[in-house]
């Protein structure tokens, strides 16, 4: 229900913290400043490229119900709620342009991919608003959230009223049918769009987060963005007609079965995986090494804490992988050979899973730099080339760009300096959507440029 600061794009190379930490920027991108650019015009995503789920209807069913029956606190839930009608959709607020636009494609998904009925309407009331407002609001209500929904609210200003009543609390919802979402007019057009997905996807069905789904925006690591081929099909399975609001669990249960057969007929044939659930005490390390007020120090505790808690639990997938991410992230200032050796374990648990590509690619975005901060930059091109395709299809702009520039400076190291132009050239439309402001923009090209030997010799 809310979309944490956590890592978010966690692109943050060699050196400091800023970019994991969650903590809240100082000078944020403003409308004014996206649109009023000198860049090269703002590259956008066209069609969607999500990959089915290939798993076990099995799994997928638990999925869905720890999704559907409990909240993300671990307070079980009593009853299914959903939209009983067809739901309505406006927009209220000072919306940033690319607003509307993502919007639109977003419920084009929901329709043909959830088979949701679902609108937007311009006009009175409806069933969702969401409603534009600034960063600074949404952290005066709840400081560690980037956006987030509430039940029975159409505004801040009502929420800010009734936050404390029965009506806005989401264990207490019987029923579904008026729902706010507050997100930032002032932040990039990626995060404005990663906000509609998450929280359009949670005002219309599961309410949980699970650290143990590996293709999901529901799931706080936030590594996916958009929504893929899995959330679609909890969506689908949310508003199929064997299901409706009052539901219990048992009954939910119940039904299951027969909705995935139809809806997933591949996934009776694959056998089901043991589910190791995530313990409370890794969720908090996590949350401690990447959200805001924790020292370096206290950072670096806890990323050693989630790591030995995912050795003992014997994880060998993504929740290995992301705690050996973390440590390398917070060691990368002070030890930056160490903190190579963790995401090289974090590399090594995610090439035993089918379908990590995405979460190999952010740890991509170290290795590479690395590389090129030792003058290796036959090597980042390896590591790179693979990784492009895979941020264009989760359309994740700020990986994408990322990585271009990576590609520059490395193109740059082999002598490359004309496909490096034109790289960097490319790279600037998927930067303006990915990071927002043209300072912002320049910031991520300054950074990675001073990776670069060749940058300090003047090269």
């Amino acid at each position: 229900m809310i979309r944490k600061f956590l890592i978010g794009v966690a692109l943050g190379l060699i050196g400091g913290l800023v970019a994991c930490t969650g903590a809240p920027r100082d000078s944020t991108p403003t409308r004014a400043q996206i649109s009023n650019s000198t860049l090269p015009p703002m590259k956008s995503f066209a069609t969607p490229r999500p990959f089915a789920p290939i798993q076990s209807n099995g799994n997928i069913a638990a999925d869905f119900l720890d999704l559907s029956f409990q909240l993300e606190s671990g307070r079980a839930l009593p009853v299914f709620t959903r939209f009983e009608t067809p739901v309505t959709v406006r927009i209220s607020g000072t919306p940033p342009p690319s607003l509307q636009p993502d919007l639109k494609r977003l419920l084009h998904r929901l329709q043909t991919e959830a088979g949701i009925d679902i609108r937007l309407t311009p006009f009175g009331q409806a069933n969702i608003t969401i409603q534009a407002v600034s960063r600074e609001e949404i952290r005066r209500v709840l400081p560690q959230a980037a956006c987030f929904v509430v039940p029975n609210v159409t505004s801040l200003e009502q929420f800010r009223r009734e936050r404390r009543r029965p009506s806005t609390n989401w264990a207490l919802l019987r029923r579904r049918d008026k729902l706010a979402i507050f997100l930032p007019y002032d932040s990039s057009p990626q995060e404005v769009r990663d906000c509609l997905h998450e929280e359009l996807a949670q005002a219309l069905g599961p309410l949980n987060d699970l650290y143990r789904l590996q293709n999901s925006v529901f799931n706080d690591d936030n590594v996916h963005t958009v929504l893929t081929g899995f959330d679609m099909l909890i969506l689908r399975t949310t508003y199929a007609p064997e299901l409706q609001t009052g539901m219990t669990r048992a009954e939910v249960t119940a039904r299951l079965p027969g909705i995935l057969a139809r809806l997933n007929p591949r996934g009776g044939s694959i056998a089901a995986n043991t589910i190791f659930p995530t313990p409370r005490n890794w969720i908090q390390a996590v949350q401690t090494t990447l959200g805001p007020g924790a020292t370096l120090e206290q950072r670096q505790i806890a990323a050693n804490k989630a790591a030995q808690i995912a050795l003992d639990q014997r994880w060998d997938g993504h929740r290995r992988a992301f705690s050996h991410y973390m440590l390398g992230r917070t060691l990368q200032g002070s030890d930056p050979g160490l903190a190579q050796r963790h995401f090289n374990s974090a590399n090594s648990f995610l090439a035993r899973k089918v379908g990590t590509g995405l979460h190999r690619a952010y740890v991509t975005t170290q290795t590479a730099a690395y590389a090129i901060t030792r003058g290796d930059g036959a090597s980042a091109l390896r590591q790179i080339q693979p990784a492009l395709d895979t941020a264009a299809r989760a359309e994740n702009a700020a990986l994408l760009s990322t990585l271009m520039l990576l590609q520059v400076e490395a193109l740059r190291l082999t002598g490359q300096h004309g496909a490096a132009d034109k790289v960097r050239l490319d790279s600037l439309g998927w930067a303006r959507y990915g990071f927002g402001a043209d300072w912002a923009v320049k910031a991520k090209i300054q950074e990675i440029s001073a990776l670069n030997p060749l940058s300090l010799a003047g090269g």
